[in-house]
């Protein structure tokens, strides 16, 4: 499995951004995918790219607010977040795919390495 580390959380007034980054080594080729998970809430898909970055998956939710994209000569992938609203709190976890392509599941289990998680919390 890959080691994934997930930075970038924070404390963010309401209609505020963050930037979140998702590092690590020997994804170049596979897909990465953003997901959140708030208390009591199951874990959500909201974004995924593709191994090359040429095509992108952002659930409807959050799509117009969130961006996501890669630098694979850094190893990063970010998911640049804007107009953050309360029920935007979660704790955020970066995973990768074993292809290089996100498919149309936003299911965890298509996922096989996972960041241990950021917190981001929007309040006022």
């Amino acid at each position: 499995q890959l080691k994934l580390v997930e930075s970038g959380g924070g404390l963010v007034q309401p209609g505020g951004s963050l930037r979140l980054s998702c590092g690590g080594s020997g994804f170049t080729y596979l897909a990465i995918g953003w997901f959140r998970q708030a208390p009591g809430k199951e874990r959500e898909g909201i974004a995924c790219i593709s191994a090359a970055g040429s095509s992108t998956n952002v659930t409807d939710s959050v799509k117009g607010r969130f961006t996501i994209s890669r630098d694979n000569a850094k190893n990063t992938v970010i998911l640049q977040m804007k107009s953050l609203k309360p029920e935007d709190t979660a704790v955020y976890y970066c995973a990768s795919k074993n292809v290089g392509w996100c498919g149309s599941t936003w299911s965890p289990s298509s996922y096989h390495s996972w960041g241990q998680g950021t917190q981001v919390t929007v309040s006022s």
